[in-house]
């Protein structure tokens, strides 16, 4: 089936389709939570194998979305994809690994679950400009760190590519659906956080800079959940 008539902001299959010669399985994935001073780093993955078929209607990047949009979007999401995963990357192991080792991690997490549940993963279509996913040459990603999530042997050895293209989470299908379902893990995860230490309004803030988040900090200090190396205001 032909992908329907859809407005100029949604997203397609296009560039999708355009890497998927030969039979290869694309994964988009894009990341959310990189700049927020509290909380983890989460990376949503979707494939989806019939690149011909319909893509649900206002699929785009998830920060152009209201929180009720994304949230419709995410149930049709999870009925078109064939196989979706999220990582998550604690704030800890931000502070181990830094931002970028952390986002890799995540990462690499998802893309294990679907090669888990669904099978080999060739090409990742990651959205922006930088290669945050391959490991640098010289530097490999330790057992121990990798075990902390159970995270199996494919993640470590898979040989698939990576393609980066800006405002993929824009323009291609699969990065908006990973955007979106990463959006929204992270939103839920950080809503149940809220609950145990209302004081930072993480329901609303989602672990951001919020003048509120920065005030609490400022009262109470940090929690186990911020990121300590990062620059957070100092307690009075």
């Amino acid at each position: 089936m032909k992908c329907s008539l859809m407005s100029r902001s949604d997203a397609t299959l296009l560039v999708e389709q355009s890497l998927a010669r030969d039979g290869l399985v694309i994964a988009g994935m894009d990341e959310v939570g990189r700049g927020a001073l509290a909380g983890p780093v989460c990376v949503g993955a979707v494939v989806v194998a019939d690149l011909e078929c319909q893509v649900p209607a206002g699929m785009t990047d998830s920060k152009l979305l209201s929180a009720k949009r994304r949230e419709l979007l995410r149930e049709q999401i999870l009925a078109w994809a064939t196989a979706w995963a999220v990582g998550e990357a604690s704030a800890s192991e931000i502070d181990t690994h830094g931002i970028i080792g952390a986002l890799r991690l995540a990462g690499r997490r998802a893309i294990a679950q679907i090669e888990q549940t669904f099978g080999r993963v060739d090409l990742v279509l990651l959205d922006g400009s930088h290669d945050w996913l391959t490991e640098p040459r010289g530097v490999a990603t330790s057992d121990e760190v990798l075990d902390l999530w159970n995270t199996p042997s494919s993640a470590v050895s898979s040989s698939y590519r990576v393609s980066t293209r800006v405002k993929a989470d824009l323009h291609c299908a699969t990065v908006a659906a990973a955007s979106i379902l990463a959006k929204c893990y992270r939103d839920a995860h950080m809503r149940d956080l809220a609950s145990q230490y209302p004081q930072f309004a993480w329901d609303s803030n989602k672990g951001y800079a919020s003048a509120a988040h920065r005030d609490a900090l400022t009262t109470h200090g940090p929690t186990d959940y911020h990121r300590r190396t990062w620059k957070l205001p100092a307690r009075n």
